[in-house]
């Protein structure tokens, strides 16, 4: 049997006496854009790093539904993390040169492959300084993208970007998702603008999942709590 979900039970996470994740019980489906929001300082990217593996969990699980271990994920950090000393050619090959023992030949294929995908020939020998913001948001999804990972992790991915470059980035991941056909788990403060590529919605809050539902389900009938948290960003861009 083929899994559909990723099942994430119990999950909890504190520092010292801090509660930030408490036995959170989610069911993601696979191959759909899941985006995780909440006030600053909630939690929401402790949840995504437990989730990738870059945070130990103190509690909980997480598996397929068909009981199988997690799929290989990528992380996506909020400032696109490229090493300014390597050229777009070396970022992206990185990740297979630490994980795999592949030929020169077939590292080099596999790379210019991905940055063609991506649009990106062109800049294969330049420096991330050297490329708009834009491409270094394309630069670093083919880097999560050329091990070829099921689950992709978006932490704020459009952090510091003007409304038209937001918007050119969630078309990008749109677009490249369709693509490839991986899932996303998004972490992001851009609400609304974020529900128009988002299937679900999760609304994380004390520790819990507090709402988990559709884009439409959650701005027709949210919960008190969150229709506090939800009508000043509404205001903002009516």
């Amino acid at each position: 049997m083929s899994a559909s979900k990723l099942l994430i039970q119990g999950l909890s996470k504190q520092f010292g006496d801090q509660v930030i994740l408490n036995a959170i019980d989610l069911e993601v489906p696979l191959g759909e854009h899941t985006t995780l929001i909440g006030r600053s300082g909630i939690g929401k990217s402790v949840f995504l790093k437990c989730i990738a593996g870059l945070l130990e969990a103190d509690a909980g699980t997480i598996t397929l539904d068909n009981g199988d271990p997690v799929p290989h994920c990528s992380y996506l950090f909020q400032q696109n993390a490229l090493f300014d000393s390597m050229t777009v050619f070396d970022n992206v090959a990185l990740p297979v040169r630490e994980r795999e023992r592949v030929s020169k030949s077939e590292l080099k294929d596999r790379v210019t492959a991905m940055l063609a995908k991506l649009d990106l020939e062109n800049a294969a020998a330049k420096y991330p300084a050297e490329i708009s913001g834009g491409m270094q948001k394309r630069v670093a999804l083919a880097r999560a993208l050329i091990t070829q990972p099921e689950i992709i992790l978006f932490d704020e991915p459009t952090t510091g970007l003007d409304p038209e470059r937001k918007y050119s980035v969630f078309d990008m991941i749109r677009q490249y998702r369709q693509q490839f056909g991986f899932t996303v788990i998004m972490v992001s403060h851009d609400v609304p603008e974020v529900f128009e590529i988002s299937d679900q919605v999760a609304w994380l809050d004390q520790g819990k999942i507090a709402f988990w539902g559709s884009p439409s389900e959650l701005l027709t009938n949210p919960p008190s709590d969150l229709k506090t948290f939800l009508e000043p960003k509404l205001q903002s861009i009516s």
